[in-house]
């Protein structure tokens, strides 16, 4: 099938970018990024926060919020919003830990990977067959994985040893992983606390440092997404879906069979996510282990766009914050207020020179603020740092709204035929 064929996405509104930041351009924005926080450490003396230990964690957090996300940009695609990641993903926390056990941790991965993919099932006959509004199937399909698991846990789990109507008997490990020699090296420098060096040991040490296979596969997913997405002819039936599902019809694409797929993969995503969560993040089922992962992914899939690519880096924003609830995160927090306070200064004069003076304003105001809570304090209250993976989700989605371009069609209901 051409892309020929396929209505192309309207010209946007005024005032929203139709350009993409390309390859070059972003790598020097990272690359400026950790220069800054180089310079940040050096002037705080916060050592922790680019760590191999802070790394380490924060990938490690990360890598539920992006399958999650990854789970949401199929879902999206096909044109299905799935609200109901957070629903999957408790869905497969609690099958993971159930059936890793009692069976070994590989059968809990299974077991919350069809989790999930049973709470896709239930949002797809929900939304494709019976077209219900996707918001109100999604929010649905939460509260009942919700009372549902909470419900089996004080069956299967109160009675068993170790267990309790809140809580799984502990799961054996899948068991970690470092690159020999390497991690050990990379580790060493980031002591040495030299400038942007240590930095990028860090960095790269905690990519390499106390590895689960699961998140080496986890990992592995974002580039099989985007080749399968974009590179073959079944991703291009499925974002047609997203996009114009008349005139995918028109074409002979089975509208309804692409969104099935897309959605009961996303659920498949999200259950392996929560099943990560409860048997490589913490060996046990908690009962609301999730903690909002859910919404966070999806808020992380957003902030990249509908891309796997910008997506990776969402989840890893958002499991760096969420890791500094682990790790010295008082400190860690107050140091990053610093770094915050400078980034709001370059953003400041980015606006001054596109002439978009009301929002320059409005920065300039904030990095003030920043600067002031900086200075006057020493540290920040544990409270501040517990919020603030969900205060930076916020903030991220705020202020790239005016970039963004979701599907076409992404959340619009669709009859079979109905172009005809």
């Amino acid at each position: 099938m051409s892309t020929a064929t396929i209505d192309r996405p309207k010209a946007q509104l005024p005032g929203r970018s139709g350009r993409r930041v390309s390859l070059p351009v972003l790598l020097m924005i990272i690359a400026g990024v950790l220069v800054l926080t180089s310079v940040v450490r050096l002037i705080t003396g916060a050592d922790g926060i680019t760590s191999t230990g802070q790394m380490s964690t924060a990938l490690r957090l990360a890598v539920p919020i992006g399958l999650a996300g990854l789970g949401g940009l199929w879902a999206e695609r096909a044109g299905v919003v799935n609200i109901g990641l957070e629903g999957m993903m408790i869905l497969g926390t609690w099958f993971g830990a159930w059936a890793g056990y009692q069976w070994g941790p590989w059968t809990g991965v299974v077991f919350g990977i069809l989790g999930g993919v049973l709470g896709g099932v239930l949002h797809a006959v929900a939304t494709v067959t019976f077209n219900v509004n996707h918001i109100v199937s999604g929010v649905a399909i939460n509260i009942l994985a919700l009372g549902t698991t909470r419900y089996l846990s004080k069956f299967t789990f109160e009675d068993a040893p170790e267990g309790s109507s809140k809580q799984s008997p502990p799961i054996d490990s899948l068991g970690t992983f470092d690159i020999p020699g390497l991690s050990h090296w990379l580790d060493s420098l980031n002591g040495k606390h030299w400038f942007l060096v240590s930095d990028l040991a860090g960095l790269v040490g905690g990519l390499i440092t106390d590895l689960s296979p699961l998140t080496v596969i986890a990992v592995a997913l974002v580039p099989v997404t985007w080749w399968v997405l974009w590179r073959t002819a079944f991703g291009l039936r499925l974002r047609s879906c997203g996009e114009n599902p008349v005139a995918a019809e028109s074409l002979g694409v089975n509208v309804y069979k692409y969104k099935y797929i897309a959605v009961i993969i996303s659920g498949g995503f999200a259950g392996l996510g929560g099943a990560f969560l409860s048997i490589v993040a913490s060996n046990v089922y908690l009962d609301g282990q999730t903690a909002g992962r859910g919404y966070i992914g999806l808020a992380a899939m957003i902030f990249g766009n509908w891309m796997p690519g910008g997506l990776a880096l969402g989840a890893g924003l958002f499991g760096y914050t969420d890791s500094l609830n682990l790790r010295g995160g008082t400190t860690n927090v107050h140091a990053l207020i610093l770094l915050l306070a400078i980034l709001l200064v370059f953003g400041l004069g980015y606006l001054l020179w596109r002439r978009r003076f009301v929002p320059a304003v409005v920065t300039a105001a904030v990095a003030v603020l920043m600067f002031v809570w900086y200075a006057a304090t020493d540290e920040v209250p544990k409270q501040v740092v517990t919020a603030t993976p969900y205060i930076v989700t916020l903030l991220v989605l705020s202020l790239s709204a005016q970039s963004l371009r979701m599907p076409k069609a992404d959340g619009l209901p669709y009859r079979k035929g109905q172009g005809a």
